[in-house]
């Protein structure tokens, strides 16, 4: 795996890339066959953040070069498959939908593993400002709490949900959900199921809660549209109400929060500018209609980096944005289904609904 570095080695790489997610390590890993690579993370790693850590069968597709997941992060049960769950109906509506389970940080460092060796990687260091012109790109760093400029031919903004590189180019932010993520003792086994559930009690800002047996523990996590307030209290609601249903589900011994994109229309979805590209959430790389975000990270972010590898510093984003158009149709169909699946109507004729259709249907959201 690629060793981070306390600092970058120079002050001028052929690309800059921010944020050391899916997107932005597949970012990493293309644009080094066009040069030096400085991959910068504002954390420290291994990032902790309220994600399911499961592999759509998207992103198992796409990571089949890179070899077998290593057997140490994958977590039992091995496979879950996605179930609709009406919990207030009592309608349960399971789907051929399969899920690798992994451990979520331990699945960054194994992507990590992936990068050549001369791609840099500097964690702790966040990406403060930029200013681009038809030279290049000027980007002030923060190391060891101090700025630091670079410059660069590209950069690449992989910086997730709330994006500073989106929010400096003056594109629009876009709104996100809250996720909330509780790690709970598991005492006794849980049915082998990623459980999206439905629930009308918690009140209009919740969107989905979920449930998914990890080895000798479970995740049960709630996602609130924008602006909700007292998440907290909300998902603690949420957590009572799954405890008195499912015995199984013991103390708690972690809680994880973080935002996720929501995509809501198609000029959510921005390539980038000038010199600058975006990738994953930065860009609004993201199923709207499902929440899957890691397969539409590491296809955007490679495609970002190709470009960047096969163009001019100026032509870049033009590739870019050809190369991601596939992507860009794709989320612009999940929006047309989206007002459908969140209003009651959607969820009533859901449950109405033979499980071999909704079956089918989630296939393609």
């Amino acid at each position: 795996m690629v060793q981070s570095n306390r600092r970058p080695s120079s002050d001028r790489y052929d690309t800059v890339i921010a944020g050391a997610g899916p997107a932005g390590i597949m970012a990493a890993r293309e644009a080094a066959a066009r040069g030096t690579v400085l991959l910068v993370e504002a954390s420290r790693l291994p990032r902790n953040k309220s994600c399911g850590g499961m592999l759509h069968e998207h992103t198992q597709e796409f990571i089949t070069p890179f070899g077998p997941v290593p057997d140490d992060i994958v977590l039992e049960p091995r496979h879950v498959d996605f179930r609709y769950h009406d919990w207030d109906r009592r309608i349960a509506k399971p789907t051929s939908v399969r899920f690798l389970n992994v451990d979520r940080p331990g699945f960054d460092r194994w992507l990590l593993g992936a990068l050549p060796d001369d791609v840099e990687l500097v964690e702790g260091c966040p990406l403060d400002a930029f200013a681009q012109d038809e030279r290049g790109v000027r980007a002030i760093l923060r190391v060891d709490g101090e700025p630091l400029g670079i410059v660069c031919e590209n950069l690449v903004g992989a910086d997730g949900a709330r994006s500073m590189i989106r929010r400096a180019l003056g594109i629009g932010s876009v709104a996100t959900y809250v996720t909330l993520q509780d790690w709970l003792c598991l005492d006794g086994k849980l049915e082998p199921y990623f459980d999206c559930i439905y629930m009308r009690g918690v009140g209009d800002s919740f969107a989905y809660g979920y449930v998914v047996p990890k080895g000798d523990r479970a995740i049960v996590g709630s996602v609130f549209y924008p602006r909700t307030r007292r998440p907290h209290q909300k998902h603690d609601q949420v957590v009572r109400i799954l405890r008195n249903a499912l015995p199984q589900l013991g103390p708690r011994v972690d809680r994880e929060a973080w935002v996720a994109l929501s995509v809501r229309s198609r000029t959510d979805v921005v390539p980038g500018e000038g010199r600058v590209l975006l990738a994953g959430e930065a860009g609004g790389f993201m199923s709207p209609t499902s929440g899957e975000g890691i397969s539409y990270a590491l296809r955007s972010g490679a495609l970002a980096g190709r470009a960047v590898a096969v163009s001019s510093p100026d032509e870049a984003l033009g590739v870019f944005a050809a190369s991601s158009m596939p992507l860009q149709r794709d989320i612009r169909r999940k929006l047309r289904w989206l007002p459908v699946m969140e209003s009651e109507f959607g969820k009533y004729l859901g449950g109405m609904t033979p499980t071999s259709i909704v079956s089918a249907m989630t296939k393609g959201l």
